[in-house]
Formats: C-alpha cells, structure tokens, sequence
C-alpha cells in the first residue's frame, strides 16, 4: 500500500522544537578529513580454508571466474554467515543499508566476533539510514581488527532522521549522493553482489513487507576485480572513518555492554537454517565448504562500478558511469532479446530512444517492475507510469509484480505469510547469454546520484538458471499490461489462475491515493527519483 504522508499540528510542533534545538546547539560543519595511509584488500591465499578451496578456480589457465546464483533469501543470508564465520584473514562489506532489525545486528555479531578472532574486518556504510546505529558502530570500531567507515556522512542531527533532514536540506547537494552499493568479500576469495540489503526485509525476515531480491556467489578473477572497487571507495575523500564523525559520552565498557546486548540471541536470532539444498538442487553452502568442494558454473564475469565521487563533478576524466556502461552493453550486444527486471523503472526521454533504436532492430523487450500498490516508492511508479503507454505502443511487454498475484502461488503465500511481497532484483539478460546484474536501478537516481556496482556475466548456465528459478518463460504473480483497443489508454490483466481477471484501474490503489500521489509528483524533480 502506497504510504500517504499526512502532518498533523503536534508533528509541526515536534519539528520545530527539533530545529530550534539544532540551531540553539549551533549546526556543525563536518571535521576535515586527515590523510590516511591507504589501505588495500588482502588478496586470497591458501594460507586460509577459503583461499585453499578456490585455489583451483583462481589457477586456471582459461582466466573464467566461477560463479553461483543465490536467489533464495534464506540461501543468501546462510553464505554470508557461513563465509564470516569461516573467514580467517579478512572481511570487506559495503552496504547501502544495515538495518537496525534482527538481520543487521545479527551481522554486527558476527563481525564483532570475527574480528575478535583476528580476522581484519573494514565495513563501509552509506550514512542515509544510520540513524540509530552510532552506538553499535562505536562499539564494532573499537575493536583492534575492526574498523567502520561513512560515506557522505552527515555532521549534525545523527540521532534521528527527523534532525538529519535539516543537515540534508543545508548540505544538498553532498548528502544528495548516496552510495547505492552493495558488495561482501571473505578472505578475497569469495564474494556476494547484487541487490540485497542488510536487513530484514531482503531476507523474508519482516512482518510487514519482504523483497524479491537477487545476488550472485563469486570466486576467480572477478574478485579481486571487485576488491579494488571497495579499495577505490575505502580510500576516497568522501568517506570518514566512524570516530571522526561520531563521539559519545559513554565509557567503552557501557557501549560493549549496550552491543552484546542489542545484539543478543534474543534481540538477534540466528535464522532458521534453509533446506538441504536449493531450488536448483544444490547443497548449502556450509555443506559443500565441509567437503573442500563447491560447485560453479564457469563464465566471463567483470566488476562494474561507478567512482565514488560520481555526482560530485570529480570522477577521474574519461571514466564511465555504470549506467553509460550498462545502456552501452545492451545496445551493443543485445542481438535478439532483452529482459530487464528493476523495482524502479523510469526510461526517460533517452531511454525511450533507446527502446525505438532496439525495437527498430527487431529486439523484443520485457521490463518487470513493481505495480503501484507494491511498490515501495510510489513516486517512482508515477513517474514510470508517464512512459507506460509510449512502452507499449513500442511493442515492449510490460509485467507488474503485485502481492495479490503472488500470493496466488501456495509456496509464495508460505515465504511472504501476511506480509507484502516486492521486487528489489536488478538484472537483465541478453539474449539468453548475458547476465547483469548489481545495485542499480534504471532510473535518474541510480544513473545520476548514487553510486552502484555492477557485474556482467556471460553464460548461457546461469542465464538459464535464472529462467528456471523465477520461471521467467512463464512468470506468474504479476499483472501484464496491455493497450486497450483504442491504444491510448490500459488495462492490467492477471496471472496464475483461470479468470485472469482484467483491471481497467492500476491494480489494489484507491482513486484517492493515486490523486494524492501525482500531486506530490510535481513537486519532486524526475532526476531526484
């Protein structure tokens, strides 16, 4: 359900005690950032169990890095927990959001307990939703082998994102750039990316509503590639250690006690342990680490990723954005189809000369996105909904994701229980062959603000493989949308039973909410979305 945002006369009152208490303390400036030495990732080596069991995939004459999809939540979360805990050199984790839920402390526990086995832990954290979590960071960065680093920090007003709001609105254009990615490597041996949070509700861990997500196991070549982009935004100028920015008045000691508290089994549980194999048949990754084995797939996978200072007007000259790289890809190596899957989908006016170039060639395209009703920006959808009718005059095949369709799948009413289902994969495959997938959204925030990682793969396998796991020939719990006959207007028709009922009105949204947003659409620039 689209959230309506409604202010009452005590939530005025309430905003404005908070900025006069923000001026009366004296809005603060950011510290100026020291040099620091440079730090790199530490490579993989057969010193540490991880190193040993990939040794083979990084030796390989054929320069091919070893792949494996992970497109189940309880899958995705049991590797990182088993690669922190196995890991015995190093763990680097860039993330755009660790939530202050089960699932993010869980991870600060394992991180607090890894580095306490000696294991050099560095966790990068975009600063737009740390609200909160100053606390447990302080209390992960004291120790000795563990550091925490923010990107575009904000200086005042930490404790809550009412108060952050005021640094925002003061610092615009800065704490308008957001780092969007997200990327986890064990002992430079291993890594995860795609477009999972560190949350709950990318691991089918919340009550209220869970993502559809999807992320990618990586061990050869790619890895180190993908390591020198967290080094890239490890070292660079628009990131801060923790303690330069943040400062408490509590002793050490309270802030461990408050952390094994916060993180406790209680307050953290271990997630129930997933089924003995995969929908794709596989073992857990836990079981096939126990045997000295793993099973991949081999492709051609690179790391893709934007500079740290992408919207700030500094990127090194000549460098491409991972959009430029992404849009760039398609046009030069889609030779028959293209599917794109984005919870954020807004083509623009270039975007839509790019479909008119490829449908001219004979492409056929598919885009998948949330509906309105289950997307969780709603403004995004508005907008995306301006270039719903050109799209499909083009002859692109547009599928909406919605709970009330997913939930007509028996095992999707289990996963999801009461709680609401999205899309939050970002991927696309080409012609059955390539694979890109990562952090970015096809939108003007994700081409223009944010940063993102990316990876392309080429491999008819995994292509396959994710046909199967998301049965993308036959996809089910999604509206189509389709032209009406007069060809300017349409309507939604639905999946997965034998009515397949058509909506002539955007599918599970009240008139009232799609009024409310489109007025709030005008005041919020496209670019900003």
């Amino acid at each position: 359900m689209a959230t309506v945002l409604v202010c009452t006369l005590p939530l005025l009152q309430r905003c404005a005690a908070i900025a006069l208490a923000c001026f009366a303390a004296g809005c603060a400036s950011l510290p100026p950032l020291e040099a620091l030495a440079p730090e790199a990732a530490i490579p993989a080596s057969t010193a540490t169990e991880l190193g040993r069991v990939t040794a083979s995939i990084r030796g390989a004459a054929d320069a091919l890095s070893a792949v494996r999809p992970l497109p189940q939540a309880n899958f995705a979360l049991d590797a990182r927990l088993e690669l922190i805990r196995r890991a015995q050199a190093s763990l680097d984790v860039q993330t755009y959001q660790l939530g202050n839920d089960k699932t993010g402390r869980l991870i600060l526990r394992e991180l607090r307990d890894a580095a306490r086995r000696g294991v050099r832990v560095r966790l990068l954290l975009d600063d737009f939703y740390t609200a909160g979590l100053d606390p447990l960071l302080l209390a992960l960065a004291a120790e000795p082998k563990a550091q925490v680093r923010l990107f575009n920090p904000f200086a005042n007003g930490r404790e809550h994102m009412a108060t952050r709001w005021l640094d925002f609105f003061t610092d615009f254009r800065r704490l308008n750039h957001r780092m969007h990615n997200k990327l986890f490597i064990a002992d430079g041996a291993l890594a995860i990316a795609g477009g999972r949070n560190l949350a709950d509700e990318y691991f089918l861990r919340s009550e209220l509503a869970n993502f559809i997500d999807f992320e990618l196991l990586m061990a050869g070549p790619v890895v180190p590639e993908s390591a020198r982009f967290f080094d890239s935004y490890w070292n660079s100028d628009v990131v801060y250690p923790l303690q330069r920015v943040v400062r408490s008045a509590q002793p050490q000691e309270a802030l461990v006690a408050a952390f094994d508290a916060a993180t406790s089994e209680r307050e953290a549980p271990r997630p129930e342990a997933p089924p003995d194999t995969d929908v794709f048949g596989e073992p857990r990754l836990a079981a096939q680490l126990a045997r000295g084995e793993l099973h991949w797939m081999r492709a051609d996978a690179h790391a893709l990723a934007d500079s740290p200072n992408k919207a700030l007007g500094t990127r090194p000259p000549g460098t491409w954005t991972l959009a430029q790289q992404f849009h760039t890809t398609l046009g030069n190596t889609a030779q028959s189809q293209v599917l794109v899957i984005s919870p954020y989908f807004i083509p623009g006016d270039e975007g839509m000369a790019r479909i008119r170039a490829a449908r001219a060639r004979g492409i056929r395209i598919t885009v998948v996105t949330n509906s309105l009703a289950d997307s969780d920006e709603p403004l995004v959808n508005i907008n995306y909904n301006r270039y719903r009718v050109a799209m499909l005059q083009e002859g692109v095949e547009l599928l909406e994701v919605s709970t009330r369709q997913l939930k007509r799948s028996a095992q999707m009413r289990r996963l999801l229980r009461q709680a609401r289902g999205r899309l939050h994969a970002k991927l696309a495959l080409l012609d059955r062959e390539w694979v890109l997938l990562g952090s970015m959204n096809l939108d003007p925030r994700s081409e223009r603000l944010n940063t993102e990682f990316g990876v392309k793969v080429r491999s008819f396998e995994l292509a396959q493989a994710l046909l199967f796991a998301y049965s993308l020939d036959h996809l089910e719990g999604v509206y189509r949308v389709v032209l009406k006959p007069d060809g300017r207007n349409v309507q939604w028709v639905g999946t997965g039973d034998e009515v397949n009922e058509v909506l002539d009105d955007e599918p599970d949204s009240s008139l009232l909410t799609r009024l409310q947003l489109l007025l709030f659409s005008w005041f919020v620039p496209t670019d900003q979305l």
